[in-house]
C-alpha cells in the first residue's frame, strides 16, 4: 500500500479525528452538564476548530522532530509521548474556552475536561495507530533506506 504524506495527509487525519470527536463532546457536554444539544454542539464545534488548528500546528513540529531521530520507528513509547503532547497544548487552548462558554470558574472546566483528557489521550493514541494502519506511516515514521556502497 502506498502511503499518504505531507498536507494532505495531515488534512485527512485532523478531519477525520475532529468528526468523531464532535459526536464524541457533544454527548458528553450533554452528559455533564444542563446544557442542551445546541449548546453542547455549539461547544464541541468551537473546541473542534481549536483542536483542528492545534492538530496541524502540532503533528507539523512532532513529525519534523520524529524525522530527526536515530529510530524512526513509532513505538508505544512514541506514541503516547505524541499524545501527551498533544492533549496537554489541547487543555492550554480549551479548559478557558470551556469555562467561558459554560460560565464556571478556570477550575471547574479543568474538573470537567479531566475525563475528556484521559478519554482523548487514549483516543489520540488508538486513532493515530489505526489511521498509520489504514493510511501507511507518515515519512517521518518510515525507516531510512540504507545506504548501497557506501
Amino acid at each position: 500500500m502506498r502511503s499518504m504524506q505531507g498536507f494532505k495527509r495531515k488534512i485527512v487525519q485532523a478531519l477525520m479525528y475532529e468528526a468523531i470527536a464532535i459526536v464524541l463532546v457533544t454527548g458528553a457536554v450533554m452528559v455533564v452538564s444542563d446544557h442542551g444539544t445546541a449548546s453542547a454542539g455549539g461547544l464541541a464545534a468551537v473546541t473542534s476548530l481549536i483542536a483542528l488548528t492545534w492538530n496541524m500546528l502540532y503533528n507539523t513540529g512532532f513529525e519534523a522532530w520524529e524525522a530527526r531521530q536515530i529510530s524512526r520507528e513509532r513505538t508505544l513509547f512514541r506514541r503516547i509521548l505524541h499524545a501527551t503532547g498533544f492533549e496537554a497544548g489541547l487543555v492550554f487552548f480549551i479548559v478557558p474556552v470551556i469555562a467561558w462558554w459554560l460560565d464556571v470558574s478556570l477550575l471547574q472546566a479543568l474538573v470537567m475536561d479531566i475525563g475528556l483528557i484521559v478519554f482523548f489521550m487514549l483516543y489520540t493514541m488508538v486513532f493515530t495507530w489505526c489511521f498509520d494502519r489504514v493510511f501507511g506511516l507518515p515519512a517521518s515514521a518510515q525507516a531510512v533506506p540504507a545506504c548501497e556502497g557506501c
